[in-house]
């Protein structure tokens, strides 16, 4: 029989991290977190703990963000050591940075370093692999909706995350700098070029009002498109990502909310107001202490994909796109119970796929990596379920 590989804990708290053991086990059904589950203790802010607990791992999953705060350090550590790192990051700023910094290393040392392993982005970036998959022909363009419902608690998001926007979008400028630095080849057009919408709009299809989508989804699906046009000669898709808002008073109140962070993001006053209280600026969705686990239970989402191109043998230079498809990706709570299924097996892909991994170690976006393996089949059997809505019509 082969043993399962030993997991283990890492954090600063021997304390806190025996509590969210028990805490796990509880919810398991077990009496006591079990000898399996080792307590390693390391602090971003001690190169050599870090170093320690990199060199006793082949896969270290990184959940501790802002991600341009911690990040690093974690990343670093793993290349040096040779173990292979996973985090949840829906920073673009954090996640280029890295490829920019470690990614020839990472290739020699023959460790993959892949972000955006949770909501962001990985149901957008394998959802355009699925679709693409789907059709039969060339997919050239994809937009994907996200709705998220919530039960009679409402919605609840931990203000990790809203930190981690705030400096985003205050930091703009430092990324366009920093791509200009990495240099990227750009990504050819193929077919119609894909309409950009304005920031806010109505959609007929979900008669609701949508907006642009502000999370890393965009800059991780492109490069996913990116690698396997340059690796693989595929065919590019275009993307658009976007989020259904709902109703009039929704988009009025989102509005005034929207003006408000734009404002205060840009001054440093602005953004420690916004830091100190983020359930006032975000009509109590962000809080210190994120959603109740009622809240959870009555979240899910479903994030609806509307993909065009050409059925066999048409020629996407010389017509307009002939078939459509539809795809969907349904899941529970976004943030705190398919962000962990989602790293998790993306983990055990990365483990046990080990043939259908590119050949080469480096900074990967999830497509990229896992578009070979079977990562899909994984999520699907564990609620992050992939399926066509409608077949491509012509």
């Amino acid at each position: 029989l082969r043993r399962p590989p030993q997991a283990d804990v890492a954090g600063r708290s021997r304390e806190k991290l025996r509590a969210v053991l028990e805490r796990a086990a509880e919810r398991l059904g077990k009496a006591a977190p079990g000898d399996e589950v080792g307590v390693l203790l390391c602090d971003v802010g001690d190169a050599g703990s870090l170093a320690a607990m990199a060199r006793q791992t082949r896969v270290v999953l990184n959940c501790v963000g802002p991600y341009r705060f911690f990040g690093e350090p974690v990343v670093e550590a793993c290349v040096e050591n040779g173990a292979s790192c996973i985090d949840i990051s829906g920073e673009p700023q954090f996640l280029e940075g890295m490829y920019l910094k470690y990614n020839e290393k990472a290739a020699e040392k023959g460790v993959y370093v892949i972000g955006s392993c949770g909501f962001d982005s990985i149901p957008a970036d394998m959802g355009v692999l699925y679709t693409k998959d789907k059709l039969k022909g060339t997919l050239t363009a994809v937009e994907s909706f996200l709705s998220v419902k919530s039960g009679p608690e409402g919605l609840g998001v931990h203000d990790g995350t809203w930190k981690s926007a705030v400096y985003g979008l205050a930091d703009e400028a430092n990324l366009k700098k920093l791509r200009k630095q990495i240099g990227y080849a750009p990504v050819p057009v193929v077919g119609t070029k894909l309409k950009k919408r304005g920031f806010m709009f109505y959609s007929p299809e979900f008669k609701e009002y949508c907006i642009t989508f502000m999370g890393s989804d965009g800059s991780v699906v492109k490069r996913t498109q990116r690698y396997l046009h340059t690796e693989f000669q595929q065919t590019p898709v275009q993307y658009g990502a976007y989020v259904t808002v709902g109703g009039l008073g929704s988009v009025i109140k989102l509005m005034f909310l929207g003006m408000l962070f734009l404002l205060l993001v840009k001054f440093n006053f602005g953004r420690k107001l916004l830091t100190k209280y983020p359930e006032f600026f975000s009509a109590g969705y962000f809080t210190k202490k994120g959603p109740t686990q009622k809240q959870m239970d009555g979240t899910s989402f479903t994030m609806t994909f509307f993909g065009e191109g050409y059925s066999e043998g048409q020629d996407p230079q010389s017509s307009k796109p002939n078939v459509k498809i539809c795809t969907e990706v349904k899941g529970p709570e976004p943030g705190y119970i398919a962000t962990p299924i989602a790293m998790v097996q993306a983990a055990l892909s990365l483990l046990e796929d080990t043939a259908s991994l590119p050949k080469t170690g480096g900074v990967y976006s999830p497509g990229a990596v896992f578009s070979k393996t079977k990562l899909i089949d994984r999520l699907n059997k564990r609620g992050v379920e992939f399926s066509v809505i409608s077949k491509p019509e012509v």
